[in-house]
């Protein structure tokens, strides 16, 4: 017996009708941020732009976008891109972003959307593609130019 008084709880639980948005529209939603990040990153030259759909196989995210930068500067121009356009159109924040200062790889964390930026010695190393290798690879739009020219 617990040293506790038993709690007063309700027997039943209500679930509301009438939600805003079911599981699909989130994935949509998700999906939208996700093109829109892939877009600016595009939009700063970023190399080797890859969507993947990782709800299916994990809890951290719906999606990632990774993204190559060619020097510490392109990097951290990319990230504030992203941050800006983010902002601009989804009016969203990242929860959490990494590694800003040092400009290898930078981490932003919008919650449904986790968007890794890195340098291309990091990127091969950690190969984050190969990790996620069973999570689905999204098809980019053509109108999102993928930006392969090395800038240093």
């Amino acid at each position: 017996m617990s040293d506790y008084p038993q709690a007063n709880l309700p027997s039943s639980v209500f679930v509301a009708a009438n939600t805003s948005t079911s599981a699909q529209e989130g994935l949509d939603e998700s999906r939208e941020l996700a093109l829109s990040v892939a877009s600016a990153a595009a939009d700063r030259k970023a190399g080797d732009i890859v969507l993947l759909k990782v709800a299916e196989v994990s809890y951290l995210a719906d999606y990632f976008v990774l993204a190559t930068g060619y020097s510490r500067v392109q990097v951290r121009a990319i990230a504030q891109a992203v941050e800006d356009k983010v902002e601009e159109n989804f009016l969203r924040r990242p929860l959490r972003s990494e590694g800003k200062a040092e400009g290898t790889w930078v981490l932003q964390d919008y919650g449904d959307v986790m968007v890794h930026i890195m340098m291309a010695k990091e990127r091969e190393f950690y190969n984050l593609e190969a990790f996620w290798g069973h999570a689905e690879k999204i098809e980019l739009p053509d109108d999102i130019a993928l930006g392969d020219e090395k800038y240093d």
